[in-house]
This record gives C-alpha cells, structure tokens and sequence, in this order.
C-alpha cells in the first residue's frame, strides 16, 4: 500500500516533519510517496541517519520540475 503527500504546498518549515509523521504511521511494507518541486536528497540523509535501515527509497520521477519519490518502510 502507498499513499501519496504533495509536499510542494507544505510550508517549508513543516516539510520534514510532516513527512516523518507520515512515515513513522506506516506498517511495515507500506510506503509513502512524496511528490517536490526539488530533488529530496537532504531527507534521504536524514532518514538514513535518524531511522538506519528502516525506510528504502526509490526515485519514480526525478525533475526537473517534479520529483516522487517512493519511502517504503523496511521494518
């Protein structure tokens, strides 16, 4: 299962925690997409360091104006 967060009308300022909520609301094997008008990279790295091994990804669009980007939970 995976739902879809349009972050592109989020302030700035909520983005990152209104994606980890979302994140951290999904079961095992459910996956949150997001959608951003810039490459999501930074979250990547925060993820990798906040949740190790917990969240995959995987680019469905990459730009240059939109960017979906699939977050499966791992565990």
């Amino acid at each position: 299962m995976s739902t879809e967060l349009d972050v592109r009308v989020i302030q700035p300022r909520e983005k990152h925690p209104t994606i980890h909520a979302r994140l951290n609301e999904l079961q095992a094997g459910e996956a949150l997409t997001i959608l951003n008008d810039h490459d999501p990279r930074p979250l990547r790295f925060e993820l990798e360091a906040d949740y190790p091994d917990r969240f995959g990804w995987t680019y469905l669009e990459n730009g240059p104006e939109t960017w979906r980007v699939e977050i499966l939970r791992l565990s």
